[in-house]
């Protein structure tokens, strides 16, 4: 026999109620006067204050002069309140992508003292569009930014960031823009696109579905491996920088050296080097 219809109204709300005390609660908006950069993460949802960002000054970038006036001045438009593009920056792993980001954001804030700079992890990119729904009522504007952001084949979270970056009904909010980097120009792996290519019926509607997503991003930027003189013109620039004092002569023999013991040369691996010199000196780096 079914309880009386007042028992299993009452059954109900206690459900309700202790349904409502495990969920998490809602994200609220933190106070964005109190840091200038925040980690989102979700599960639960939350923007993390970052009390200081690691980078590196826009100037210390070598060999990227190209990429570097393109997405400042890019940042600069959308900190000023103006039309701005989502960015990819792609290609050679170490060559200052990242670091180029982190740079333009911190130029244009220091220029315009309204800029925000929120990193999303890419196994977060599932939750972005609670958090641009979070966003889209601040006064704020934000550079949401994710790092090494590429797919794989079993991987659909990329659904999830074509929907908000231009498409749906309510579209990208005018106070968010989106940078991303990734060593892949379409985010995903070449042979995952053929093997899409080869086995379809219609090959060109089977990739669309896959390379689409970069087709999103109005700033297309490309990073290529350096070469040595450009190589040694960045451990250069950091010496002068951070005071380390070396003669041309001898910086040129470690560099190489340390350079052929990676099995690499790139911007990562010039920092790299810079930091062991400057263990060995004495001298501290501050960024």
């Amino acid at each position: 026999m079914s309880p009386p219809a007042d028992d299993q109204v009452e059954a109900l709300k206690r459900i309700a109620a202790a349904l409502e005390r495990i969920s998490p609660p809602g994200a609220n908006l933190p106070d964005f006067a109190k840091a200038e950069a925040y980690l989102w993460s979700a599960d639960p949802d939350r923007l993390v204050p970052v009390a200081k960002v690691h980078r590196v000054d826009l100037s210390l970038l070598v060999g990227i002069d190209r990429s570097r006036d393109t997405l400042m001045e890019n940042t600069l438009r959308f900190a000023c309140g103006l039309p701005a593009n989502n960015a990819l920056l792609w290609g050679a792993r170490g060559m200052g992508k990242s670091s180029l980001v982190k740079a333009a954001y911190a130029s244009a804030n220091a220029e315009t003292g309204k800029l925000i700079l929120i990193e999303i992890h890419r196994e977060d990119i599932p939750s972005i569009g609670r958090l641009l729904d979070l966003l889209r009522s601040s006064e704020w504007r934000f550079l949401v930014f994710c790092d090494d952001l590429s797919f794989d084949k079993e991987d659909s979270h990329y659904k999830s960031l074509k929907a908000v970056l231009d498409g749906g009904i309510a579209g990208r909010p005018e106070n968010v823009l989106f940078y991303a980097t990734s060593n892949r120009r379409h985010l995903m792996p070449r042979d995952m696109i053929e093997n899409e290519r080869s086995t379809a019926i219609n090959p060109s509607e089977a990739t669309e579905e896959k390379v689409s997503l970069s087709d999103r991003f109005g700033l297309w930027l490309g990073f290529h491996p350096c070469d040595q003189n450009e190589y040694l013109r960045m451990i250069r620039g950091y010496c002068d920088h951070f005071g380390i004092a070396i003669d041309d002569e001898r910086l040129r023999a470690e560099a190489i050296e340390w350079r052929q013991t990676r099995g690499a040369m790139s911007g990562r691996v010039a920092w790299q080097y810079v930091q062991d010199l400057a263990g060995r000196e004495g001298i501290r780096i501050e960024l």
